[in-house]
Parts: structure tokens; C-alpha cells; sequence
């Protein structure tokens, strides 16, 4: 027996894929997707009366009379599909989950014939929340629907006119307030000034060498000698600090005969006792 071979042509497997460029013609054997892979989308809610007045819409109840039973099996549907999502519940749904069952449990408790007139409806207080929940929400989308324009974007015209050219008006300015805004200037100007500090060109060392050439070790130099006038103030304190220095380490002896008698400074050490 012949193989059969068509006439016409072959049309070929469509790739499912192409992966790194080569086309996937059979779906492997071990392919195996998680169930986290999966993603299921579900309505989001503003908070659970939000969650509530959906339901209630959705299956077209009144809210006056709100099923309580229907409503809450609807809700904890919800609730636990978030759960076995592992989606983080906020601690306002499990709490209005916690209230449906109380006003549920309350609704099928028997109640003693003389109570019956007086106890109010459990119902009341979440019907009047779904109400002004559904009032404000209402007013909200209301406002959302309304135009963009002049509401969040304001237009703006701008016309440039080349031919005209602003007028120049001198100000009128009395000579006391220019005085016055000048020392104003002086005073700002002054808050900036600033101070360099240089570094003193003497030396105590360089003073200490000096003095040890001026100085003999035959006779006694008069301490005033040590002294330069010329250089002020700071050249007489780096004398002096070179002076203690030098007798610290006594390589000078200062000699005075009596109080407020001249001082004398020779080369050498103390003699010791």
C-alpha cells in the first residue's frame, strides 16, 4: 500500500510561542504554573459600607428593608475570598462582618410580646449609615462628572501687542529718603565685612638666635638692648617669650643688683650652690 501524500499545501503548526527568538511548535510535557501565577481580580471598595451599598445595588434590594441574612452571607463571601487570596484585610471590614452577625442574631432571637413595641429596629443604625453613605458618594460622582474645564484647568489668554511700549515713569523721590536709603545700604554693607587674619611674620626662635649673638659670655648686655622699638608692641612680647625661654634653658643668666635696678643678661648657665 501507497503512503498518501496531499496534492495542495501543507499548512504548518502554528508557533505557540517564540522564546529567545526560536519558535515553540509542541507544548513541552512538564510545564507546570503555580497557582500564585494566577491573578484574580476583584471590585475595590472604599471601605466596607461602600462593599454594603454595592451589594445591596447589585441585587437590587431596598435598602429601607435590607435582608440581613442575604446581605451578610454576600459579605463574608467577600471576605473570605480576600482570605484565601491572602489579600490584608483593613480592620473595619472584619468589624462590619462582626456587626452584620450581631444585627442577624438579634433578628432571629425571640423577643417577649411586651418588648416587640418598644425595642427598636437593630437595622436602624446601618440603614441610616448606607443612606448618608450613599448620599455623599452620590455627590461625589456627581461632582467628578462635571467638566475638567474651569474646574481643575483654567485657560489663559495672553495677548502681545509689538507697536506699544510701556511708559517709563520716573519716580518721585524726596532727597531725605535718598539719604536715608543710602545709610540703610551703608549698614547692610558694613553686616559684610569680614576680618583677615595674617600670620605674624616673627619668629621666637628666629628672636631667640638673635638674642644669643647680641648677648656675651664676658660681659653683661643691658636688657633693655634686647629690645627693638621699631617694631612695636609684638616684637617686644616675642623679645620677652625668647628671653624666658632662653633662661629656662639656661643659656642666659639675668642678673639684677637691687628692686627697679637695670637688668642685665650674659651668656652662660646659673652657678649652683
Amino acid at each position: 500500500m501507497s503512503e498518501f501524500k496531499p496534492s495542495g499545501p501543507v499548512q504548518q503548526p502554528l508557533p505557540l510561542a517564540f522564546i529567545n527568538g526560536q519558535a515553540l511548535i509542541e507544548k513541552p510535557q512538564d510545564l507546570y504554573i503555580p497557582p500564585e501565577a494566577l491573578e484574580v481580580i476583584l471590585e475595590s471598595f472604599e471601605g466596607p459600607l461602600d462593599l454594603l451599598l454595592y451589594l445591596i445595588k447589585k441585587q437590587k434590594f431596598d435598602i429601607t428593608t435590607l435582608p440581613v441574612a442575604q446581605i451578610t452571607a454576600q459579605y463574608m463571601e467577600y471576605v473570605e475570598a480576600m482570605t484565601a487570596l491572602k489579600l490584608e484585610l483593613a480592620a473595619e471590614y472584619l468589624v462590619m462582618a462582626a456587626v452584620l452577625a450581631e444585627i442577624k442574631s438579634r433578628l432571629l432571637l425571640p423577643k417577649p410580646p411586651a418588648a416587640e413595641e418598644d425595642e427598636e429596629d437593630p437595622r436602624a443604625e446601618l440603614i441610616r449609615r448606607l443612606r448618608e453613605y450613599e448620599v455623599v458618594k452620590q455627590a461625589a460622582q456627581d461632582i467628578d462628572q462635571q467638566p475638567r474645564m474651569h474646574r481643575d484647568i483654567h485657560p489663559v489668554q495672553v495677548s502681545v501687542t509689538a507697536s506699544v511700549s510701556p511708559e517709563k515713569i520716573e519716580p518721585d523721590v524726596a532727597l531725605d529718603e535718598l539719604v536715608l536709603a543710602f545709610g540703610n545700604a551703608m549698614q547692610r554693607a558694613a553686616a559684610f565685612e569680614h576680618h583677615t587674619i595674617e600670620r605674624e611674620v616673627l619668629s621666637t626662635r628666629e628672636r631667640m638666635s638673635r638674642i644669643l649673638n647680641q648677648a656675651h659670655a664676658d660681659h653683661y648686655t643691658p636688657l633693655e638692648a634686647l629690645f627693638t622699638v621699631e617694631e612695636g608692641r609684638a616684637g617686644c612680647v616675642v623679645s620677652f617669650l625668647a628671653i624666658l625661654e632662653l633662661v629656662k634653658e639656661q643659656m642666659i643668666v639675668c642678673t639684677q643688683a637691687g628692686p627697679f635696678a637695670r637688668i642685665y643678661v650674659k651668656l652662660g648657665a646659673y652657678e649652683k650652690d
